[in-house]
């Protein structure tokens, strides 16, 4: 980490552990209400990032891990940064507002709407190979209700 004067931890590789995920970063509130019109249809996963090192540094492992396993990716997958892009979470959890904000965690819409939530209490304490099996979980749930509803 790197610190400085009125500068927080240099945040970049956390971002990168998504992104290179083929993960979309929403950093606007206007980003986070085009994603949710433009991928409306279908499934979207939405990560909600963290430096919490406890929860987020097995979140984003855990998202890696269940990627490469699940032969059902969602069809579009972004993420926001609590903590770092403040107005563009805030505008995600209007999006599944009957949740408490939590961070990290993972969002998972149908056809833009809100379908399961693995909350920071699913995270924290876990290992990375847990919270995988708990997105394998929620992506295989829904794939086939999708098609049905198709």
């Amino acid at each position: 980490m790197q610190f400085g004067f009125g500068v927080g931890p240099d945040t970049s590789w956390m971002r990168s552990e998504l992104t290179d995920l083929g993960i979309e970063e929403l950093k606007t509130p206007e980003d986070v209400d085009r994603a949710m019109k433009e991928y409306g249809d279908g499934t979207m996963l939405m990560v909600i990032n963290s430096v919490c090192g406890c929860a987020a540094g097995n979140a984003r492992p855990g998202a890696s891990i269940a990627l490469e396993k699940t032969k059902v990716k969602p069809d579009y997958m972004v993420t926001v940064f609590a903590g770092q892009d403040k107005e563009a979470t805030a505008k995600a959890r209007e999006y599944f507002s009957e949740y408490p904000p939590s961070s990290p965690a993972f969002a998972y819409f149908v056809n833009g709407e809100i379908k399961a939530m693995i909350p920071r209490h699913r995270i924290e304490g876990r290992t990375k190979e847990e919270i995988a099996q708990d997105l394998l979980m929620v992506f295989d749930a829904f794939a086939d209700k999708e098609e049905s509803e198709k």
